[in-house]
Protein backbone atom coordinates (compact mmCIF):
# COMPACT_ATOMS: atom_id res chain seq x y z
CA UNK A 1 0.00 0.00 0.00
CA UNK A 2 1.41 3.47 -0.94
CA UNK A 3 2.80 5.49 1.97
CA UNK A 4 0.32 8.36 1.40
CA UNK A 5 -2.65 5.99 1.64
CA UNK A 6 -1.26 4.39 4.82
CA UNK A 7 -0.84 7.83 6.33
CA UNK A 8 -4.37 8.76 5.33
CA UNK A 9 -5.86 5.68 6.97
CA UNK A 10 -3.84 6.28 10.13
CA UNK A 11 -4.81 9.93 10.32
CA UNK A 12 -8.48 9.19 10.45
CA UNK A 13 -8.50 6.16 12.69
CA UNK A 14 -8.65 8.41 15.79
CA UNK A 15 -11.42 10.56 14.29
CA UNK A 16 -13.54 7.52 13.53
CA UNK A 17 -12.96 6.12 17.04
CA UNK A 18 -14.18 9.38 18.51
CA UNK A 19 -17.28 9.29 16.30
CA UNK A 20 -18.15 5.80 17.49
CA UNK A 21 -18.48 6.84 21.10
CA UNK A 22 -20.71 9.82 20.54
CA UNK A 23 -24.31 9.62 21.80
CA UNK A 24 -26.93 8.66 19.18
CA UNK A 25 -28.61 11.40 17.26
CA UNK A 26 -32.35 11.29 16.82
CA UNK A 27 -33.76 13.04 13.81
CA UNK A 28 -36.41 12.85 12.83
CA UNK A 29 -42.48 4.38 -16.52
CA UNK A 30 -44.49 7.44 -15.59
CA UNK A 31 -48.13 7.14 -16.21
CA UNK A 32 -50.95 8.96 -14.50
CA UNK A 33 -51.04 6.38 -11.71
CA UNK A 34 -48.16 5.28 -9.46
CA UNK A 35 -46.33 2.16 -10.56
CA UNK A 36 -46.86 -0.74 -8.16
CA UNK A 37 -43.86 -2.90 -7.23
CA UNK A 38 -43.71 -6.27 -8.93
CA UNK A 39 -44.47 -9.42 -6.97
CA UNK A 40 -41.09 -10.87 -7.97
CA UNK A 41 -38.32 -10.65 -5.41
CA UNK A 42 -35.71 -9.79 -8.03
CA UNK A 43 -34.13 -6.39 -7.73
CA UNK A 44 -34.93 -4.10 -10.64
CA UNK A 45 -32.84 -1.06 -11.59
CA UNK A 46 -33.29 1.59 -14.27
CA UNK A 47 -31.46 4.71 -15.44
CA UNK A 48 -32.75 7.83 -17.16
CA UNK A 49 -31.83 11.39 -18.01
CA UNK A 50 -33.39 14.71 -19.03
CA UNK A 51 -32.05 17.99 -20.36
CA UNK A 52 -32.03 20.96 -17.94
CA UNK A 53 -29.92 23.40 -20.00
CA UNK A 54 -31.14 26.99 -19.55
CA UNK A 55 -31.46 29.42 -22.44
CA UNK A 56 -28.88 32.08 -23.14
CA UNK A 57 -29.57 35.13 -21.00
CA UNK A 58 -30.35 33.20 -17.81
CA UNK A 59 -28.10 34.07 -14.83
CA UNK A 60 -25.07 31.86 -14.18
CA UNK A 61 -24.08 30.54 -10.76
CA UNK A 62 -20.82 30.28 -8.92
CA UNK A 63 -19.71 33.76 -8.09
CA UNK A 64 -20.86 36.86 -6.23
CA UNK A 65 -22.05 38.95 -9.14
CA UNK A 66 -24.65 38.55 -11.88
CA UNK A 67 -23.45 37.18 -15.17
CA UNK A 68 -25.79 36.19 -17.99
CA UNK A 69 -25.03 33.12 -20.08
CA UNK A 70 -24.00 33.70 -23.67
CA UNK A 71 -24.48 30.18 -24.97
CA UNK A 72 -23.62 26.52 -24.40
CA UNK A 73 -20.42 24.45 -24.44
CA UNK A 74 -22.10 21.18 -23.53
CA UNK A 75 -25.59 20.38 -22.21
CA UNK A 76 -26.68 20.27 -18.57
CA UNK A 77 -28.63 17.19 -17.53
CA UNK A 78 -30.47 15.52 -14.68
CA UNK A 79 -29.52 11.82 -14.46
CA UNK A 80 -31.37 9.30 -12.33
CA UNK A 81 -31.13 5.75 -11.01
CA UNK A 82 -34.24 3.99 -9.68
CA UNK A 83 -34.08 0.89 -7.47
CA UNK A 84 -37.09 -1.40 -6.88
CA UNK A 85 -37.81 -4.71 -5.23
CA UNK A 86 -40.98 -6.26 -3.87
CA UNK A 87 -40.92 -4.14 -0.71
CA UNK A 88 -38.93 -0.98 -1.36
CA UNK A 89 -38.27 1.65 -4.00
CA UNK A 90 -35.90 4.60 -4.14
CA UNK A 91 -34.22 7.01 -6.51
CA UNK A 92 -31.05 9.03 -6.82
CA UNK A 93 -31.01 11.91 -9.29
CA UNK A 94 -27.87 13.98 -9.90
CA UNK A 95 -28.20 17.36 -11.61
CA UNK A 96 -25.65 19.53 -13.38
CA UNK A 97 -26.27 22.38 -10.93
CA UNK A 98 -24.21 24.24 -8.37
CA UNK A 99 -26.45 22.91 -5.59
CA UNK A 100 -29.92 21.55 -4.79
CA UNK A 101 -31.98 23.94 -2.72
CA UNK A 102 -34.58 22.73 -0.27
CA UNK A 103 -37.24 24.36 -2.44
CA UNK A 104 -36.13 22.37 -5.50
CA UNK A 105 -35.84 19.15 -3.49
CA UNK A 106 -39.39 19.52 -2.19
CA UNK A 107 -40.85 20.20 -5.64
CA UNK A 108 -39.05 17.31 -7.32
CA UNK A 109 -39.75 14.83 -4.55
CA UNK A 110 -43.45 15.61 -4.45
CA UNK A 111 -43.99 15.40 -8.21
CA UNK A 112 -41.78 12.34 -8.75
CA UNK A 113 -43.48 10.51 -5.90
CA UNK A 114 -46.92 11.27 -7.31
CA UNK A 115 -45.91 9.85 -10.69
CA UNK A 116 -43.93 6.79 -9.61
CA UNK A 117 -45.14 5.86 -6.13
CA UNK A 118 -41.60 6.11 -4.73
CA UNK A 119 -41.83 7.56 -1.19
CA UNK A 120 -40.62 11.15 -1.05
CA UNK A 121 -38.12 10.36 1.71
CA UNK A 122 -36.56 7.69 -0.53
CA UNK A 123 -35.67 10.19 -3.27
CA UNK A 124 -32.27 11.87 -3.03
CA UNK A 125 -31.54 14.85 -5.28
CA UNK A 126 -27.94 15.96 -5.66
CA UNK A 127 -25.89 18.44 -7.66
CA UNK A 128 -22.49 18.07 -9.28
CA UNK A 129 -21.57 21.62 -8.25
CA UNK A 130 -20.88 22.96 -11.73
CA UNK A 131 -20.10 26.69 -11.62
CA UNK A 132 -21.18 27.03 -15.26
CA UNK A 133 -24.75 26.15 -14.34
CA UNK A 134 -27.77 28.38 -13.58
CA UNK A 135 -28.12 30.70 -10.60
CA UNK A 136 -31.73 29.63 -10.08
CA UNK A 137 -32.58 30.03 -6.38
CA UNK A 138 -34.04 33.55 -6.50
CA UNK A 139 -35.99 32.75 -9.65
CA UNK A 140 -37.41 29.60 -8.03
CA UNK A 141 -38.24 31.65 -4.94
CA UNK A 142 -40.18 34.15 -7.08
CA UNK A 143 -41.92 31.40 -9.06
CA UNK A 144 -43.11 29.58 -5.96
CA UNK A 145 -44.39 32.85 -4.53
CA UNK A 146 -46.19 33.79 -7.77
CA UNK A 147 -44.16 37.00 -7.85
CA UNK A 148 -43.39 38.92 -11.04
CA UNK A 149 -40.38 37.73 -13.02
CA UNK A 150 -39.14 37.70 -16.62
CA UNK A 151 -40.99 35.17 -18.79
CA UNK A 152 -37.71 33.55 -19.94
CA UNK A 153 -36.71 32.95 -16.33
CA UNK A 154 -40.13 31.68 -15.27
CA UNK A 155 -40.21 29.22 -18.17
CA UNK A 156 -36.80 27.85 -17.27
CA UNK A 157 -37.80 27.27 -13.64
CA UNK A 158 -40.65 25.09 -14.89
CA UNK A 159 -38.11 23.13 -16.97
CA UNK A 160 -35.72 22.89 -14.02
CA UNK A 161 -38.39 21.26 -11.84
CA UNK A 162 -39.70 18.92 -14.51
CA UNK A 163 -36.23 17.78 -15.66
CA UNK A 164 -35.25 15.71 -12.59
CA UNK A 165 -38.83 14.39 -12.38
CA UNK A 166 -38.68 13.26 -16.02
CA UNK A 167 -35.31 11.60 -15.42
CA UNK A 168 -36.71 9.65 -12.46
CA UNK A 169 -39.75 8.65 -14.48
CA UNK A 170 -37.60 7.42 -17.37
CA UNK A 171 -35.42 5.44 -14.99
CA UNK A 172 -38.49 3.95 -13.31
CA UNK A 173 -40.05 2.95 -16.62
CA UNK A 174 -36.83 1.21 -17.68
CA UNK A 175 -36.30 -0.62 -14.36
CA UNK A 176 -35.65 -4.34 -14.91
CA UNK A 177 -33.47 -7.15 -13.57
CA UNK A 178 -29.85 -6.22 -14.13
CA UNK A 179 -26.28 -7.27 -13.43
CA UNK A 180 -24.64 -4.95 -10.89
CA UNK A 181 -20.92 -4.71 -10.20
CA UNK A 182 -19.15 -2.44 -7.76
CA UNK A 183 -15.74 -1.52 -6.47
CA UNK A 184 -13.18 1.23 -6.08
CA UNK A 185 -10.68 2.63 -8.57
CA UNK A 186 -7.68 4.68 -7.46
CA UNK A 187 -7.00 8.01 -9.12
CA UNK A 188 -3.24 7.91 -9.62
CA UNK A 189 -2.69 11.02 -11.74
CA UNK A 190 -2.62 14.12 -9.51
CA UNK A 191 -5.82 15.99 -10.33
CA UNK A 192 -7.07 16.82 -6.80
CA UNK A 193 -5.40 18.87 -4.07
CA UNK A 194 -6.32 20.08 -0.61
CA UNK A 195 -6.75 23.81 -1.12
CA UNK A 196 -6.34 24.82 2.54
CA UNK A 197 -2.83 25.54 3.83
CA UNK A 198 -1.43 25.96 7.33
CA UNK A 199 0.60 29.18 7.66
CA UNK A 200 3.46 30.20 9.96
CA UNK A 201 1.14 31.93 12.45
CA UNK A 202 -1.07 28.83 12.74
CA UNK A 203 -3.97 30.20 10.74
CA UNK A 204 -5.29 28.54 7.63
CA UNK A 205 -5.57 30.16 4.21
CA UNK A 206 -7.42 28.91 1.16
CA UNK A 207 -5.74 28.88 -2.27
CA UNK A 208 -2.30 29.77 -0.88
CA UNK A 209 0.66 29.01 -3.12
CA UNK A 210 3.41 26.82 -1.68
CA UNK A 211 5.82 29.50 -2.95
CA UNK A 212 4.39 31.89 -0.38
CA UNK A 213 6.87 32.28 2.51
CA UNK A 214 4.00 31.82 5.01
CA UNK A 215 3.16 28.36 3.62
CA UNK A 216 3.94 25.46 5.99
CA UNK A 217 1.93 22.48 4.72
CA UNK A 218 -1.45 21.40 3.39
CA UNK A 219 -4.11 21.56 6.08
CA UNK A 220 -5.59 18.18 5.21
CA UNK A 221 -5.61 15.13 2.93
CA UNK A 222 -7.32 14.24 -0.32
CA UNK A 223 -9.46 11.20 -1.11
CA UNK A 224 -7.97 9.30 -4.08
CA UNK A 225 -10.77 6.72 -4.35
CA UNK A 226 -13.30 6.60 -7.17
CA UNK A 227 -16.37 4.68 -6.06
CA UNK A 228 -18.03 2.70 -8.88
CA UNK A 229 -21.35 0.98 -9.49
CA UNK A 230 -21.77 -0.55 -12.97
CA UNK A 231 -25.25 -1.46 -14.22
CA UNK A 232 -25.53 -3.95 -17.08
CA UNK A 233 -28.58 -5.52 -18.67
CA UNK A 234 -28.98 -9.29 -18.45
CA UNK A 235 -27.07 -9.66 -21.74
CA UNK A 236 -24.09 -7.89 -20.15
CA UNK A 237 -24.41 -4.61 -22.08
CA UNK A 238 -23.48 -1.53 -19.95
CA UNK A 239 -26.49 0.72 -19.38
CA UNK A 240 -25.37 3.02 -16.61
CA UNK A 241 -22.44 3.70 -14.34
CA UNK A 242 -22.41 5.67 -11.10
CA UNK A 243 -19.01 7.11 -10.24
CA UNK A 244 -17.98 9.17 -7.26
CA UNK A 245 -14.85 11.28 -6.69
CA UNK A 246 -13.94 14.10 -4.31
CA UNK A 247 -12.99 17.05 -6.51
CA UNK A 248 -14.59 20.48 -6.80
CA UNK A 249 -16.17 21.41 -10.13
CA UNK A 250 -14.94 24.84 -11.19
CA UNK A 251 -12.60 24.03 -14.04
CA UNK A 252 -14.31 25.64 -17.04
CA UNK A 253 -15.15 29.29 -16.33
CA UNK A 254 -16.44 31.68 -18.93
CA UNK A 255 -19.96 32.66 -19.87
CA UNK A 256 -21.36 29.49 -21.42
CA UNK A 257 -23.20 26.51 -19.93
CA UNK A 258 -21.10 23.44 -19.20
CA UNK A 259 -21.37 20.29 -17.08
CA UNK A 260 -17.63 20.65 -16.39
CA UNK A 261 -15.34 17.58 -16.22
CA UNK A 262 -18.14 14.96 -15.69
CA UNK A 263 -19.13 15.60 -19.33
CA UNK A 264 -15.74 14.31 -20.43
CA UNK A 265 -15.99 11.32 -18.09
CA UNK A 266 -19.20 10.26 -19.82
CA UNK A 267 -17.88 10.83 -23.33
CA UNK A 268 -14.79 8.75 -22.63
CA UNK A 269 -16.71 5.91 -20.96
CA UNK A 270 -19.12 5.74 -23.89
CA UNK A 271 -16.12 5.29 -26.19
CA UNK A 272 -14.51 2.73 -23.88
CA UNK A 273 -17.64 0.58 -23.49
CA UNK A 274 -18.89 1.07 -27.04
CA UNK A 275 -22.31 1.79 -25.57
CA UNK A 276 -24.46 4.91 -25.08
CA UNK A 277 -24.01 4.41 -21.36
CA UNK A 278 -25.48 7.00 -18.97
CA UNK A 279 -22.63 8.17 -16.76
CA UNK A 280 -23.92 9.51 -13.45
CA UNK A 281 -21.23 11.39 -11.54
CA UNK A 282 -21.76 12.09 -7.84
CA UNK A 283 -19.40 14.64 -6.34
CA UNK A 284 -17.67 13.32 -3.23
CA UNK A 285 -16.86 15.20 -0.04
CA UNK A 286 -14.65 17.93 -1.47
CA UNK A 287 -15.43 21.14 0.40
CA UNK A 288 -11.67 21.67 0.85
CA UNK A 289 -10.48 20.03 -2.40
CA UNK A 290 -9.90 21.58 -5.84
CA UNK A 291 -7.84 21.11 -9.00
CA UNK A 292 -5.05 23.66 -8.45
CA UNK A 293 -1.73 22.27 -7.28
CA UNK A 294 -0.43 24.70 -4.61
CA UNK A 295 3.14 23.54 -5.26
CA UNK A 296 3.15 24.31 -8.96
CA UNK A 297 -0.04 26.36 -9.58
CA UNK A 298 -0.84 23.98 -12.41
CA UNK A 299 -4.48 23.99 -13.45
CA UNK A 300 -5.68 21.00 -15.39
CA UNK A 301 -8.50 21.63 -17.85
CA UNK A 302 -11.92 20.03 -17.59
CA UNK A 303 -11.10 17.72 -20.49
CA UNK A 304 -7.79 16.59 -18.94
CA UNK A 305 -9.40 15.93 -15.56
CA UNK A 306 -12.40 14.13 -17.04
CA UNK A 307 -10.24 11.97 -19.30
CA UNK A 308 -7.87 11.10 -16.45
CA UNK A 309 -10.71 10.02 -14.15
CA UNK A 310 -12.34 8.07 -16.98
CA UNK A 311 -9.03 6.32 -17.68
CA UNK A 312 -8.78 5.33 -14.01
CA UNK A 313 -12.32 3.97 -14.13
CA UNK A 314 -11.73 2.05 -17.37
CA UNK A 315 -8.53 0.53 -15.99
CA UNK A 316 -10.36 -0.96 -13.00
CA UNK A 317 -13.66 -1.95 -14.63
CA UNK A 318 -12.48 -5.58 -15.07
CA UNK A 319 -11.85 -5.85 -11.32
CA UNK A 320 -15.36 -4.81 -10.24
CA UNK A 321 -17.15 -7.45 -8.19
CA UNK A 322 -20.70 -8.66 -8.83
CA UNK A 323 -23.48 -7.99 -6.37
CA UNK A 324 -23.74 -10.90 -3.94
CA UNK A 325 -27.11 -10.04 -2.44
CA UNK A 326 -30.08 -8.22 -3.93
CA UNK A 327 -31.74 -6.95 -0.77
CA UNK A 328 -32.57 -3.25 -1.10
CA UNK A 329 -32.64 -1.12 2.05
CA UNK A 330 -33.26 2.64 2.13
CA UNK A 331 -32.86 4.76 5.25
CA UNK A 332 -33.31 8.50 5.70
CA UNK A 333 -33.11 11.01 8.51
CA UNK A 334 -33.69 14.73 8.85
CA UNK A 335 -31.03 16.34 11.02
CA UNK A 336 -31.57 19.64 12.79
CA UNK A 337 -28.26 21.42 12.27
CA UNK A 338 -27.65 24.45 14.53
CA UNK A 339 -27.67 27.68 12.53
CA UNK A 340 -25.45 30.66 13.06
CA UNK A 341 -27.24 33.96 13.71
CA UNK A 342 -27.41 37.31 11.97
CA UNK A 343 -28.05 40.35 14.18
CA UNK A 344 -29.64 43.56 12.92
CA UNK A 345 -26.30 45.35 13.09
CA UNK A 346 -24.67 42.56 11.08
CA UNK A 347 -27.44 42.65 8.48
CA UNK A 348 -27.26 46.45 8.19
CA UNK A 349 -23.49 46.26 7.73
CA UNK A 350 -23.90 43.49 5.16
CA UNK A 351 -26.25 45.64 3.09
CA UNK A 352 -23.69 48.45 3.19
CA UNK A 353 -21.03 46.05 1.89
CA UNK A 354 -23.25 44.77 -0.92
CA UNK A 355 -24.16 48.32 -1.92
CA UNK A 356 -20.44 49.12 -2.14
CA UNK A 357 -20.03 46.14 -4.45
CA UNK A 358 -22.86 47.41 -6.66
CA UNK A 359 -21.11 50.78 -6.85
CA UNK A 360 -17.89 48.91 -7.78
CA UNK A 361 -16.10 50.21 -4.70
CA UNK A 362 -13.29 48.06 -3.31
CA UNK A 363 -14.40 45.41 -0.80
CA UNK A 364 -12.34 42.61 0.73
CA UNK A 365 -13.42 39.23 -0.64
CA UNK A 366 -14.16 37.58 2.73
CA UNK A 367 -16.13 40.66 3.77
CA UNK A 368 -18.25 40.23 0.64
CA UNK A 369 -18.72 36.52 1.41
CA UNK A 370 -19.73 37.28 4.98
CA UNK A 371 -22.27 39.88 3.87
CA UNK A 372 -23.94 37.43 1.51
CA UNK A 373 -24.02 34.70 4.13
CA UNK A 374 -25.50 36.95 6.83
CA UNK A 375 -28.43 37.85 4.58
CA UNK A 376 -29.05 34.17 3.81
CA UNK A 377 -29.06 33.39 7.54
CA UNK A 378 -31.32 36.37 8.29
CA UNK A 379 -33.96 35.06 5.87
CA UNK A 380 -33.83 31.54 7.32
CA UNK A 381 -33.39 32.33 11.00
CA UNK A 382 -36.01 35.03 11.62
CA UNK A 383 -39.75 34.98 11.04
CA UNK A 384 -39.46 38.74 10.61
CA UNK A 385 -36.08 39.25 8.91
CA UNK A 386 -34.11 42.42 9.52
CA UNK A 387 -34.06 43.08 5.75
CA UNK A 388 -35.86 42.17 2.54
CA UNK A 389 -33.21 39.70 1.52
CA UNK A 390 -34.53 39.25 -2.03
CA UNK A 391 -33.56 42.84 -2.79
CA UNK A 392 -29.90 42.15 -2.20
CA UNK A 393 -28.97 38.53 -3.06
CA UNK A 394 -29.80 35.98 -5.75
CA UNK A 395 -28.83 32.64 -4.23
CA UNK A 396 -29.62 31.24 -0.79
CA UNK A 397 -33.26 32.36 -0.86
CA UNK A 398 -35.74 29.68 0.19
CA UNK A 399 -39.52 29.65 0.58
CA UNK A 400 -39.32 26.33 2.43
CA UNK A 401 -36.81 27.56 5.02
CA UNK A 402 -38.09 31.09 5.61
CA UNK A 403 -38.14 31.82 9.34
CA UNK A 404 -37.29 28.28 10.45
CA UNK A 405 -35.53 29.46 13.61
CA UNK A 406 -32.39 28.13 15.30
CA UNK A 407 -31.87 24.91 13.34
CA UNK A 408 -31.65 23.96 9.67
CA UNK A 409 -33.44 20.73 8.63
CA UNK A 410 -31.10 18.74 6.37
CA UNK A 411 -31.81 15.27 4.98
CA UNK A 412 -29.44 12.33 4.79
CA UNK A 413 -30.44 9.45 2.51
CA UNK A 414 -28.78 6.01 2.47
CA UNK A 415 -29.46 3.46 -0.30
CA UNK A 416 -27.89 0.02 0.18
CA UNK A 417 -27.75 -3.21 -1.84
CA UNK A 418 -26.98 -6.24 0.28
CA UNK A 419 -23.72 -5.73 2.17
CA UNK A 420 -21.94 -4.75 -1.05
CA UNK A 421 -23.02 -1.21 -1.92
CA UNK A 422 -23.98 1.87 0.06
CA UNK A 423 -24.87 5.21 -1.54
CA UNK A 424 -24.92 8.03 1.01
CA UNK A 425 -26.41 11.40 0.05
CA UNK A 426 -25.17 14.23 2.29
CA UNK A 427 -26.12 17.93 2.56
CA UNK A 428 -23.78 20.79 1.73
CA UNK A 429 -20.14 20.95 0.70
CA UNK A 430 -18.59 18.59 3.22
CA UNK A 431 -14.89 18.58 4.03
CA UNK A 432 -12.97 15.56 2.79
CA UNK A 433 -12.10 14.52 6.36
CA UNK A 434 -15.80 13.97 7.09
CA UNK A 435 -16.20 11.74 4.06
CA UNK A 436 -13.11 9.72 4.92
CA UNK A 437 -14.44 9.13 8.44
CA UNK A 438 -17.70 7.72 7.03
CA UNK A 439 -15.91 5.50 4.52
CA UNK A 440 -13.52 4.19 7.14
CA UNK A 441 -16.32 3.02 9.44
CA UNK A 442 -18.89 1.93 6.84
CA UNK A 443 -19.84 -1.77 7.10
CA UNK A 444 -20.37 -1.97 3.32
CA UNK A 445 -17.84 -3.21 0.76
CA UNK A 446 -18.22 -0.12 -1.46
CA UNK A 447 -19.47 3.18 -0.04
CA UNK A 448 -20.15 6.14 -2.30
CA UNK A 449 -20.56 9.53 -0.63
CA UNK A 450 -22.47 12.08 -2.69
CA UNK A 451 -22.55 15.61 -1.27
CA UNK A 452 -24.69 18.64 -2.10
CA UNK A 453 -27.83 16.54 -1.81
CA UNK A 454 -31.26 17.71 -0.69
CA UNK A 455 -30.07 20.89 1.08
CA UNK A 456 -27.49 23.39 -0.22
CA UNK A 457 -28.32 26.00 2.42
CA UNK A 458 -25.61 24.75 4.77
CA UNK A 459 -23.19 25.96 2.10
CA UNK A 460 -19.84 24.61 3.41
CA UNK A 461 -19.69 21.95 6.13
CA UNK A 462 -16.21 22.07 7.72
CA UNK A 463 -14.87 19.86 10.48
CA UNK A 464 -15.09 21.23 14.00
CA UNK A 465 -11.32 21.74 14.05
CA UNK A 466 -11.41 23.74 10.79
CA UNK A 467 -13.45 26.53 12.39
CA UNK A 468 -10.44 27.45 14.53
CA UNK A 469 -8.30 27.89 11.42
CA UNK A 470 -10.77 30.12 9.60
CA UNK A 471 -10.49 31.18 5.92
CA UNK A 472 -12.99 31.01 3.07
CA UNK A 473 -14.88 27.77 3.70
CA UNK A 474 -15.41 28.53 7.38
CA UNK A 475 -16.49 32.08 6.55
CA UNK A 476 -19.01 30.68 4.06
CA UNK A 477 -20.67 28.15 6.37
CA UNK A 478 -24.14 28.87 7.79
CA UNK A 479 -24.10 26.21 10.52
CA UNK A 480 -22.35 26.02 13.88
CA UNK A 481 -19.15 24.07 14.63
CA UNK A 482 -19.91 20.39 15.17
CA UNK A 483 -22.50 20.19 12.37
CA UNK A 484 -20.13 18.14 10.23
CA UNK A 485 -19.58 15.63 13.02
CA UNK A 486 -23.36 15.38 13.48
CA UNK A 487 -23.66 14.48 9.80
CA UNK A 488 -20.93 11.82 10.09
CA UNK A 489 -22.53 10.24 13.13
CA UNK A 490 -26.01 10.18 11.59
CA UNK A 491 -24.70 8.69 8.34
CA UNK A 492 -22.89 5.92 10.22
CA UNK A 493 -25.96 5.16 12.31
CA UNK A 494 -28.08 4.82 9.15
CA UNK A 495 -25.43 2.59 7.54
CA UNK A 496 -25.33 0.36 10.61
CA UNK A 497 -29.12 0.16 10.70
CA UNK A 498 -29.16 -0.88 7.05
CA UNK A 499 -26.44 -3.49 7.60
CA UNK A 500 -28.32 -4.88 10.62
CA UNK A 501 -31.49 -5.21 8.54
CA UNK A 502 -29.61 -7.05 5.79
CA UNK A 503 -27.95 -9.42 8.24
CA UNK A 504 -31.26 -10.10 10.01
CA UNK A 505 -32.85 -10.98 6.68
CA UNK A 506 -29.99 -13.38 5.92
CA UNK A 507 -30.59 -15.08 9.26
CA UNK A 508 -34.30 -15.47 8.60
CA UNK A 509 -33.81 -16.49 4.96
CA UNK A 510 -30.47 -18.36 4.79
Amino acid sequence: MPEKLLALKSSFGLLVMMMSILAPIHGSACGEDPVSPTSKSTLRVGVGEADITPPAGFPMAGYYHERLAEGEIDPLKAKAIVFRDEHTSGALVVCDLIGVSTDLKNQVRQRASEKTGIPESNIAISATHSHTAPDYMKELYLRLGNEPQESLRAAYIDKLISGPVDAICEADASAKPVIIESGVAMQQDPVSFNRRSVTRDGSVRTWLSADNPDFVRSAGPIDPQIGLVMIRDEAGTPRGILSNFALHLDTVGGMKWSADYPFFIERSLQQTTGSPIISIFGTGCCGDINHVNPRSRDRNSASVIGQSIADSIARDLPSLQPLNEQKLVIKSRTLQLPLQDATKDEVDHSIEILNKVKRKEPVEFLEHVTAYKKLIIDQMRHKQPHANTAEHITWGLSRSLAGIGETLPADITVITLGTDIAIVALPGECFVELGLAIKQASPFRTTLLIELANCVETIYVPTRAAYAGGSYEVTNSTTMPGSGEMIVQAALELLREAATEVNADKTLNP
